[in-house]
């Protein structure tokens, strides 16, 4: 039976490998570290490439058990950025060119059962290396070192090699199962387990064929795998001896589901599905890479139930196996690609291009999340020749699944199932996308818009309001757009969070700023656009603070409020003003819509004033037009709506200044409290307060407070933000907020935080025991806030 063992912990490291070091020489630079490893941890901001690039080593001592005799011994690695070489008492036994995938690599006949032996790992993370994604500017850091998991497999001479399961929606189950050693006289048996209670479902017996043997049996009563309920089973496959006994056994999480991309999208189990998703990279302030399996998990619970997307785009390169586990368990749609960034390379760097498709699609085929493989490098130019490998290759290895491929030109060689396409011609004013006629040479195949927006308006946290909105709007004009286009299958925003860049990209400070989330993942309003299309939690935002000095001229300035409710209830100084719902928005097509406050009046002009209806409507309408644009450059109807005041009701400028004053600016008078109520089904499930900050407030949201310790370190990612005294995020308070920890945990980079437009965080690591632990958080002028923590390590 097949015995895995982690193999996280008790490496030595060291920044300068020598042929000395993986011979076991001491050297003058070595530290002990545990995996996931980063090579360097690197600050928020302002550092370049050269922090991380460095041709480094790990090693460490293996006891090898006299049980081990006889069985075929397996070294794993989940990846090493960029080029591996394995050695065993330095002996090189292979290579890996990919920082991406993970690969295998055979250690029996250099271990000696009853013996000790070095196992070490030489990893160059220098972007000079010719492969993929590396031979010209990349926009995004290439974080080294062995920043996944590493474990070993002991095994029988006889065992299961591989299983790749292709579950069909209606209960079908075809599988190909590889076997490895002699396999005269066996069988296989597969049992269907549902999850989580493992209740069986479904098992067939069939005798092993060699090397493959294709298994195709039904399993009534299997539920299908979908978006809104993703149905998940354990495939077991197990080796026999003719006798009975169990030779292997293997487990594979699959889901039974059809997906099918037609003319006009993505079908799933004969319902269409209009795809809304966001790009995601795999990094994280100071850490890069090298995060546990729990922060994997976290990104996609974030874009799920925090932003509620249907899909994610795994941009540029297969992730985490943790991530996608969890996708599988979200129903959160995954389009996943091969490495690269715009540059190919000559014939070997090509010929690693396929390796890494063939890497991509035999290690992530089996995750029912996965509805699209990529196998252009991201953004290329045609290249027919290399193209019609990747296609064939990656059909060849799953035919289960379309393929695309993503591009930024238009009418190029479309040899792939989906025509992936980066559009952003969207600029705030243009039409949100384009049509799929002016973009696809086929328009009888599928279509997908695979980014937007992005570079087109990088949005910091402490921008300016009207700058945020501006963000968030254009975010909702491409989300309209396109769902008002039948025939687009759906799109990826680019992108999930802000991340760290080369200096040809992003900001002075090395970030691009392109993400809905800062690094941290707190949200900026545009996630609110993206937030309030899920349904389980109540979502509120509102655009502005309702502070007259944060537009020209004392004006207030366009307001939306980004809502999940039926009903929002807009109050100034507890009166109502106006009850607006989603048909009220100027958006069509998007659901739920953005909606504007564009009434800062309501009915008080006719209660209040002794004007006749036509006056007290026309000075309502001019008077809430100042509020929103100001006074300069008044559209035609609105000069005429003036000139009539004017005429008929001679009613000067003047007059109209000081209704607005009264009214709305309250400029020089007492301070305006502003109330949002989010009502569903007549009841109110959320309220907004904006007014003067009276006192400052911490919040401090962390992604889970139990750090287990299993097959290795554990960490949680803090959210830090300072708020106002009725829970609004402070976008002008930028400070140090001060961490004091307690118990067996530790901060990743450096020991306090600081915010930068009312937002931060941290990332804390265990420590390897187990106990309570704390962390306490204090600025100036806020209460502090402790977070308690408990340490679990296994027995």
């Amino acid at each position: 039976m097949t015995q895995r063992i982690p193999l996280n912990r008790g490496w030595e490291f060291t920044e300068h490998y020598t042929d000395a070091f993986s011979a076991g020489t001491a050297g003058t630079d070595i530290e002990t570290v545990e995996l996931p490893h980063t090579t360097r941890v690197v600050p928020y901001s302002y550092f370049d490439e050269s922090l991380y690039e460095m041709d480094c080593g790990y090693r460490r001592r293996l006891d090898v058990p006299e049980s081990w005799a006889g069985k075929r011994v397996f070294l794993h690695i989940g990846a090493a950025g960029h080029r591996a070489e394995v050695f065993v008492n330095g002996k090189r036994l292979a290579e890996h060119r990919c920082g991406y995938t993970a690969f295998r690599v055979e250690l029996t006949e250099e271990l000696s059962p009853g013996a000790e032996a070095l196992l070490s790992v030489r990893v160059d993370s220098r972007e000079s290396l010719d492969q993929p994604p590396f031979g010209f500017v990349i926009d995004y850091m290439t974080f080294g070192g062995l920043y996944r998991e590493v474990w070993l497999e002991v095994r029988d001479r006889r065992f299961i090699d591989d299983v790749f399961a292709r579950p069909r929606f209606g209960g079908q189950l075809d599988s190909t199962v590889t076997l490895a050693g002699d396999t005269e006289g066996l069988r296989l048996r597969q049992r269907v387990l549902s999850l989580p209670d493992g209740a069986l479902v479904a098992e067939h017996v069939s005798e092993a064929e060699g090397e493959r043997t294709e298994i195709s049996f039904r399993c009534p009563g299997a539920l299908p795998w979908s978006v809104e309920q993703p149905r998940l089973y354990t495939l077991v496959t197990e080796l026999l001896l003719a006798g009975g006994a169990v030779v292997d056994r293997c487990k594979t999480v699959i889901g039974f589901r059809k997906a099918e991309w037609r003319a006009d999208g993505l079908w799933l189990n004969g319902r269409k599905v209009k795809l809304v998703g966001l790009n995601r990279h795999q990094s994280y302030p100071y850490a890069g890479y090298a995060v546990p399996a729990s922060l994997q998990r976290h990104d996609a619970d974030i874009l799920k139930r925090e932003l509620g997307l249907n899909a994610v785009r795994t941009s540029h390169y297969p992730q985490s196996q943790h991530f996608l586990d969890r996708c599988d368990e979200l129903g959160l749609l995954v389009f996943t690609e091969i490495p690269g960034w715009q540059h190919i390379g000559g014939e070997e760097w090509k010929e690693q291009a396929l390796e890494n498709v063939r890497d991509m699609v035999t290690q992530y085929r089996n995750h029912p999340s996965v509805i699209l493989w990529g196998v252009r490098i991201n953004e290329s130019q045609d290249d027919d020749a290399l193209y019609t490998r990747t296609n064939v290759l990656a059909h060849t290895l799953d035919p289960t699944r379309s393929i695309g491929g993503v591009r930024y030109l238009k009418k190029s060689s479309f040899l792939e199932d989906v025509y992936t396409f980066n559009d952003f011609s969207h600029n705030g004013k243009t039409p949100g996308c384009e049509k799929k006629r002016n973009v696809t040479p086929d328009r009888s195949r599928a279509y997908l818009i695979s980014e937007y927006n992005g570079h087109m308006f990088p949005t910091k946290p402490f921008d300016s309001e009207e700058h945020r909105l501006e963000h968030a709007l254009r975010h909702a004009n491409v989300l309209d757009a396109v769902a008002k286009e039948s025939d687009i299958a759906g799109s990826f925003g680019w992108c999930m969070f802000d991340y760290n860049t080369h200096r040809d990209f992003g900001s002075g400070d090395r970030i691009c700023y392109h993400g809905v989330t800062d690094m941290f993942r707190n949200p900026k309003l545009a996630a609110a656009v993206y937030a309030s299309r899920q349904k389980d939690v109540p979502v509120l935002e509102i655009s502005s603070s309702m502070d007259i000095g944060e537009h020209p001229a004392g004006s207030i300035g366009r307001v939306f409020a980004f809502t999940n409710a039926d009903e929002l209830r807009f109050y100034k100084n507890d009166i109502l003003i106006r009850s607006y719902t989603h048909a009220d928005s100027p958006y069509r097509y998007l659901s739920p819509a953005p909606i504007e406050i564009d009434d800062f009046l309501g009915e008080r002009l006719a209660e209040n004033e002794d004007f006749p209806p036509e006056q007290a409507a026309l000075l309502k309408d001019l008077l809430n037009h100042i509020a929103r644009f100001g006074t300069a450059g008044f559209p035609p109807a609105v000069k005429a709506k003036a000139a009539l005041l004017m005429t008929r009701y001679h009613m000067s400028l003047g007059d109209a200044e000081a209704l607005y004053r009264k009214y709305i600016g309250d400029w020089g008078g007492a301070a305006t409290s502003y109330r949002f109520e989010a009502v569903t089904d007549g009841e109110v499930v959320k309220i907004v307060v904006k007014a003067p900050a009276a006192g400052l407030s911490l919040r401090v949201r962390p992604s889970h407070t139990v750090l287990r310790e299993g097959d290795t370190w554990d960490a949680a990612l803090l959210r830090i933000s300072m708020m106002d005294h009725n829970g609004n995020v402070l976008p002008w308070w930028n400070g140090r907020v001060e961490i004091e920890l307690d118990g067996p945990v530790a901060l990743i980079g450096p020991a306090d935080a600081t915010l930068r437009g009312g937002f931060g965080g941290a990332l804390l690591r265990s420590l390897g025991r187990s106990g309570p632990a704390s962390a306490t958080f204090r600025a100036e002028g806020a209460e502090p806030v402790t977070v308690d923590f408990t340490v679990e390590t296994e027995e």
